[in-house]
């Protein structure tokens, strides 16, 4: 049985206010409790079913990590999944630290993204596409949120956040690479020429990105609509444009 620390931990980590305060966030389900197995993060305590730890007992002992067995119902009550039949985490986040870019790769860069579920699955598709850097502005929803990890399917544990102000990020990279932004407006993404390197700038679902940062855009890109449809998901806009980079520079 969960003690009330766990509990009360576990309960307050479900908001950004107190991940940030005990610089930890959850981790649920054998999906994503299983990537973190062969990442670098630390796992503080794991709690788990009887049922995954018979399936992982060789695993778990190999981990040598502190868990405890508890049931489905804890598991449901106390995390965010409204069904869990394998484990919860309690996991230590990483800092917030710069991360530069090379001439050789690719880094997204998201300007004000609010809806977790779309951060999540952006953070899955950068890592489809081997995207590993991932610069957020300040606004842009955590990281680390529940919702988030969860839509992320254990891709959080390969790409690598930092969140900053986005044009003073720019303003330091002063035109060392190219910066492609999706915009309504642009040269179509099917006939860019892009470069063996740049960055990525996807903006705000239903604003766009910030016209201060347009700028610091060396190319502005759109996906033209063929049918009816009014807009694009933005986690499906980048899904297309990050194919269509990987298309011209493989």
């Amino acid at each position: 049985m969960m003690s009330k620390k766990w509990v009360k931990l576990i309960t307050s980590l479900q908001h950004k206010k107190y991940r940030k305060q005990h610089q930890a966030f959850l981790v649920e389900g054998a999906k994503s409790v299983l990537e973190l197995f062969s990442s670098d993060y630390q796992i503080q305590i794991l709690f788990v079913t009887e049922e995954f730890h018979q399936q992982h007992i060789r695993l778990l002992q190999k981990q040598s990590l502190p868990y405890e067995i508890v049931s489905q119902q804890e598991l449901e009550k106390t995390g965010v999944y409204q069904t869990n039949n394998a484990c919860l985490a309690v996991v230590t986040a990483k800092p917030n630290q710069p991360i530069g870019i090379s001439g050789n790769e690719y880094m997204l860069m998201l300007d004000d993204v609010k809806d977790p579920g779309n951060l999540g699955t952006i953070i899955r598709i950068a890592d489809w596409y081997g995207i590993r850097k991932l610069v957020c502005s300040e606004n842009t929803t955590d990281f680390y949120n529940p919702k988030v990890i969860a839509a992320s399917m254990g891709s959080f544990t390969r790409v690598q956040p930092y969140y900053v102000d986005l044009a003073q990020y720019l303003k330091k990279i002063n035109g060392s690479l190219p910066v492609y932004g999706a915009f309504l407006e642009g040269e179509d993404v099917h006939k860019v020429p892009f470069a063996k390197a740049g960055i990525l700038i996807m903006g705000n679902e239903s604003q766009g990105i910030n016209p201060e940062l347009a700028p610091w855009v060396s190319s502005k890109i759109h996906i033209p609509r063929y049918g009816a449809a009014e807009s694009l998901n933005v986690g499906i806009a980048t899904a297309v444009i990050c194919d269509n980079i990987r298309r011209s520079v493989d």
